[in-house]
């Protein structure tokens, strides 16, 4: 049986060309924020970390019930700080930095609990990828998670850390949640995103 890893959902960036929060966009009965959290925990991910803003902190915590939700001061200074917040937050729960743990951007809701589930199989850190394409979630194994926390703020992960590709099929692993017009495209595909199996 694969050994449990936290999770990190981030949640904070500013959404500014969709015109709303990618977080709480409705999918399903639930929200993009509230899929992310129900896949990783199908997945075996615990305990799950939601970083966000300041001001979207009630709507995400009702969205994400049995979460811990944190705010990111800085969230204008990209995904490695928000990464930063998640993994203070998993330290000073547990007293110590995690062996390894799942990285789940909000907007990149293409995966399935079977990705998850494969890439916490990994030895070393790890991104999905179609053979093409590479995708969201990531695995992060102890020496990134060190990286990462040595890094500035504002540095891109792919500047910090080497990744594998862990070749799964999904199709719809490209899926960036940005526009209108990507709203649409979420919705026409809403069931499958939707399928826990």
């Amino acid at each position: 049986m694969v050994r449990p890893y936290p999770a990190i959902i981030l949640a904070a960036g500013a959404s500014q060309r969709l015109g709303q929060p990618k977080s709480l966009v409705k999918i399903g009965t639930t929200t993009l924020v509230g899929l992310a959290q129900q896949k990783l925990i199908a997945a075996g991910c615990s305990p799950i970390v939601v970083v966000t803003r300041s001001e979207l902190m009630f709507d995400v915590m009702k969205a994400t019930m049995g979460a811990t939700v944190v705010a990111n001061a800085t969230p204008e200074n990209g995904r490695t700080g928000s990464l930063q917040c998640g993994l203070l937050s998993l330290a000073g729960d547990t007293g110590r930095l995690p062996r390894g743990v799942i990285v789940a951007p909000v907007d990149r809701p293409g995966w399935a609990v079977e990705h998850v589930r494969s890439l916490l199989e990994s030895s070393s850190s790890s991104t999905l990828s179609t053979g093409q394409r590479r995708g969201h979630p990531l695995f992060l194994d102890s020496k990134a998670v060190n990286s990462v926390l040595a890094a500035p703020a504002d540095e891109p992960l792919r500047d910090i850390i080497q990744f594998s590709e862990h070749v799964v099929e999904a199709p719809h692993l490209g899926l960036n949640i940005d526009t209108p017009e990507d709203l649409r495209l979420l919705a026409s595909i809403e069931n499958q995103l939707l399928d826990m199996s």
